[in-house]
């Protein structure tokens, strides 16, 4: 596959990949990131076929010369319905469906500068996804200026539902920073290193795709920290065999984090491992590992959270936690109709906080139908002390566990996307 391909395949690939799509607010929607928080999926199969998906997308990852001059367009809409058993709201109106995203992308190259962005409309917040610049330096090396999809973790997502995983709430999935990545591959080996001077969006913003750390002074006024100078590598290898293939890698993340009140540089750091393993139509991920924030807070700022925000937003994470992603899924080719492939999954994360706090869980259970160009996600989310999974309390402290009661809870989620 040449880099044309790589190249459209990363923006069909990294573009038409949709992320989490989360309005509502806790009255009714819940606040930024509600009704859908989200997954993104792709142009190759609009994410219709999970693992041809996942294949094709590791192929357009690799650097790889383009031949042809142009500009593709493309996009997608998407619609949301969810049910919460702890809002009331649902259970007297049987939920809420509402507009969901809508976005446009354009990928491709000019002469041999390749060219990729999206930019998301929600119903409450006008938001960059990526734009970078891309050159192949040599067959095996291309190199990205701009906004571009972090390498931490399971390319391009460590989750098949809708809803992401854990990883994502805390910046280690689907991430997308500002600055410099090299991407190099040479037969079934890859290394990606990168250095982002800051986030994506402005740490003062938390209208935002991917969560980083932000600033909030009207709800968060000694929340003052946010991330600069971040240095990322990460190695992958593919095994093939017969009847399938297994991904194994390592991922490494550091990077400062800068307190505008005190004026003094902290860091953050992050290391996982993983495996991406596909056996006939299974899909199995696992991944590991640990994060850590060190901010040099004001006198009296407690040190043992962070601000993270995304989707208009925000709420206060753990500053240390190791992390745990354990997925399956199974994908069946069918002729319904429209409907060619209809994939199974069971996605399990959770947060194992230091400092005597209470862990957070994540399940999804689910399954996508693929009728091109209609995608459909039907997830049955179940979790505790984590963003819009429960009732919370008001300061939001959502991942040190802080719900208002201790008991699991389940929404219903689905979600209809027409891509073009």
């Amino acid at each position: 596959m040449t880099i044309k391909a790589g190249a459209r395949r990363l923006g069909g690939v990294i573009l038409l990949i949709a992320a989490p799509a989360m309005a509502q607010t806790e009255a009714e929607t819940e606040p930024g990131v509600g009704e859908a928080n989200a997954l993104d999926r792709d142009m190759v199969r609009l994410r219709g076929e999970l693992d041809q998906l996942r294949e094709d997308m590791e192929e357009a990852h690799q650097a790889e010369p383009a031949v042809a001059d142009g500009i593709k367009l493309g996009g997608a809409v998407r619609f949301n319905y969810g049910y919460r058993d702890w809002n009331q709201a649902d259970k007297d109106k049987l939920g809420t469906a509402a507009f969901d995203t809508f976005r446009i992308n354009a990928d491709g190259q000019i002469n041999d500068v390749l060219l990729s962005a999206e930019f998301r409309w929600y119903r409450y917040q006008n938001v960059l996804h990526h734009a970078w610049a891309g050159y192949n330096v040599t067959d095996n090396l291309q190199a990205q200026l701009g906004v571009s999809r972090v390498p931490f973790g399971v390319l391009p997502y460590a989750s098949h539902s809708f809803w992401f995983g854990l990883p994502y709430y805390v910046g280690l999935e689907d991430d997308y920073d500002s600055g410099l990545k090299f991407v190099y591959s040479r037969g079934n080996f890859s290394l990606d290193a990168a250095f982002y001077k800051g986030e994506e969006w402005g740490a003062t913003s938390t209208e935002r795709y991917s969560y980083d750390v932000v600033t909030d002074s009207t709800r968060f006024p000694n929340q003052t920290n946010e991330e600069s100078n971040q240095f990322n590598l990460q190695a992958r290898y593919k095994l093939d065999y017969d009847g399938g293939s297994t991904e194994l890698g390592v991922s490494g993340q550091y990077g400062q984090l800068y307190n505008t009140a005190t004026e003094e540089n902290g860091d953050h750091w992050a290391a996982a491992a993983h495996a991406n393993i596909f056996l006939g139509r299974w899909n199995l991920i696992l991944e590991a590992g640990r994060y850590a924030y060190n901010p040099e807070n004001p006198p009296g700022t407690p040190d043992d959270s962070v601000l993270m925000g995304a989707y208009a937003d925000a709420f206060r994470v753990a500053a240390e936690s190791d992390f745990v992603v354990a997925n399956l899924a199974y994908g069946l080719p069918v002729d319904w109709g429209p409907v060619s492939k209809i994939t199974f999954y069971e996605n399990y994360s959770r947060l194992i906080k230091d400092d005597d706090l209470e862990d957070s869980e994540l399940n999804v259970v689910g399954t996508m139908l693929g009728a091109n160009p209609l995608y459909v996600y039907v997830d049955v989310i179940t979790g505790k002390n984590m963003p819009y999974q429960g009732p919370q309390s008001a300061d939001r402290l959502l991942f040190d566990g802080n719900q208002t009661d201790d008991d699991y809870h389940t929404r219903l989620n689905i979600n209809v996307g027409y891509y073009f």
